[in-house]
């Protein structure tokens, strides 16, 4: 079903405010997909996609686009430029589709990966400031085979859309979840164990900790990354079984962290194939 508006309307209203706004995010459960490759990854794993907005008028839609709109299933919507331009990133062109999604809010207390011939590899991202930065840290946890992502804390909405574009589709991909805190994970760790996977907390800290590529890592792990902190808090101490260091001249951000150790975790799989 196709619908076309040539002024801006209460569904526009709305749908504008998922840009910006947490709480209409969270009250809805909805939120916007921008680029070609997160909606194409979205359709790809099925994500439930509720509207696709797309350009009316001039330049014409690309063969992309015009596929997706044809193809999909999902209800679509025709907005004249002017108005489309409403719901483009501050700092990107007025798109020519854009997707309204249906968010996804699994409870750790729901989630099992792996099992004992196949420990997963789960990232631990404390609070993280910055939407895109945590856009990253997904993307580098699905390149390197991570069973999934968990946010603790206050941190940075996955559903905000630069998180979801800075992904690059990698959101629809694995599980993204949120915790309260070190504790919580502790427990989720402890279900692992019960479920015969044993898993160590193991924290990325440049303060201290045995270097990255010195430690072993077998069984099933949670990596867990301090956004641009040099040093976890200290309650992660508590519960972490181990600290390592990536050595370095400077200091590396969640983003390069993440993927700098994702990278030895799978390095190391792979060589005990």
């Amino acid at each position: 079903m196709t619908r076309r508006a040539n002024a801006r309307n209460a569904s526009v209203q709305v749908w504008q405010a998922y840009l910006n706004n947490r709480a209409s995010r969270l009250r809805d459960n909805r939120f916007l997909i921008h680029g070609r490759r997160p909606i194409t990854r979205a359709l790809e794993y099925r994500w439930p996609l509720e509207t696709l907005v797309y350009r009316l008028g001039s330049p014409e839609l690309s063969d992309w686009a015009r596929q997706v709109l044809e193809t999909s299933g999902v209800p679509s919507v025709g907005l004249v430029p002017e108005v489309m331009a409403e719901l483009a990133e501050s700092t990107e062109a007025t798109p020519e589709v854009v997707a309204v999604a249906v968010a996804r809010r699994m409870e750790l207390e729901d989630f099992a990966p792996g099992r004992p011939d196949q420990p997963p590899t789960v990232v631990v991202i404390d609070r993280p400031s910055a939407p895109a930065r945590l856009g990253a840290v997904i993307r580098s946890a699905v390149a390197f085979g991570a069973g999934g992502v968990i946010i603790t804390g206050s941190g940075a909405d996955q559903y905000d859309p630069q998180s979801v574009r800075v992904s690059d589709g990698a959101l629809f991909a694995i599980p993204v979840l949120r915790a309260s805190g070190p504790s919580q994970v502790a427990v989720f760790a402890d279900r692992q164990a019960e479920r015969g996977i044993e898993t160590r907390i193991v924290g990325s800290d440049d303060h201290g900790g045995i270097a990255l590529d010195d430690f072993e890592f077998d069984g099933g792990t949670i990596l867990v990354l301090g956004d641009e902190r040099e040093a976890l808090d200290q309650s992660w101490s508590q519960v972490c079984d181990e600290l390592v260091c990536i050595p370095t001249d400077g200091t590396l951000g969640a983003p390069s962290a993440a993927a700098v150790a994702l990278y030895e975790i799978s390095r190391q799989r792979r060589a005990v194939r």
